[in-house]
């Protein structure tokens, strides 16, 4: 079990109980963590993997991931207290065969972060999974696909989501966890649609997912030009 931290002394110690009823190897990532936190994770028999500064979102899941030993994979944050009934199913979606296991969380359908979800699942020919995505916290994933994904695209989890998918690897939407409420509340500042900067961020990432499908395969994403005859402009 992997888990990102930054100063979540607060929520810490209740998510690491609730991992500890499904997993006796929890890797926490301390990245520019002042509080603490790194501290109350390894009295409480973690792993701890202390940076100074602050890695940047999702980036603290792909150090973690490049140090896990066993063959299932399973990501939370450390401000999110979510009991260990609903991170089970994720690693159980994985016993029985998947590769890549999803949050369900859909979030609200008007947001620019849902949308590029969509939209993403989409242009990858999977619109089955709807807004369900890498991006979402709790997800695990197995051995097989950290190995054909690579560790290091992790950090861009939406990339990484389109190299499992155009690998043919099983993605599955495993089980809902409302992080939406969950999620602690933060501030946006007004304009920018809607977004803070972790917002723009994550738009940004799919964008790059996007782009590497084109560059990976062809200027439309392996999608056909139907009955289109663009010969005639040439």
């Amino acid at each position: 079990m992997i888990i990102p931290v930054k100063n979540e002394r607060r929520t810490l110690p209740s998510v690491l109980r609730e991992a500890s009823k499904l997993s006796s190897d929890i890797i926490v990532v301390c990245n520019g963590t002042t509080d603490g936190s790194d501290r109350i994770a390894e009295s409480m028999g973690a792993r701890v993997i202390r940076y100074n500064e602050p890695l940047g979102h999702d980036v603290g899941r792909a150090v973690g991931a490049a140090q896990a030993k066993h063959d299932i994979l399973l990501f939370t944050d450390g401000d999110l207290v979510i009991p260990a009934k609903d991170l089970l199913p994720f690693t159980q979606a994985v016993r029985r065969g998947a590769d890549v296991a999803l949050n369900s969380y859909l979030g609200p359908y008007t947001h620019p972060v849902v949308v590029s979800k969509h939209a993403l699942n989409a242009v990858l020919g999977r619109p089955d999974l709807r807004g369900a995505s890498l991006t979402t916290v709790p997800h695990a994933i197995s051995r097989r696909a950290l190995k054909r994904i690579g560790t290091e695209h992790l950090a861009v989890p939406p990339k990484a989501q389109a190299m499992a998918v155009s690998q043919g690897l099983r993605i599955v939407s495993a089980h809902l966890v409302d992080v939406g409420r969950l999620n602690r509340f933060r501030r946006r500042p007004k304009g920018a649609a809607g977004m803070d900067e972790l917002g723009r961020l994550i738009v940004g990432d799919h964008l790059e997912a996007v782009r590497w499908l084109i560059t990976a395969t062809d200027g439309r994403g392996k999608h056909t030009d139907l009955k289109r005859n663009r010969s005639v402009l040439r």
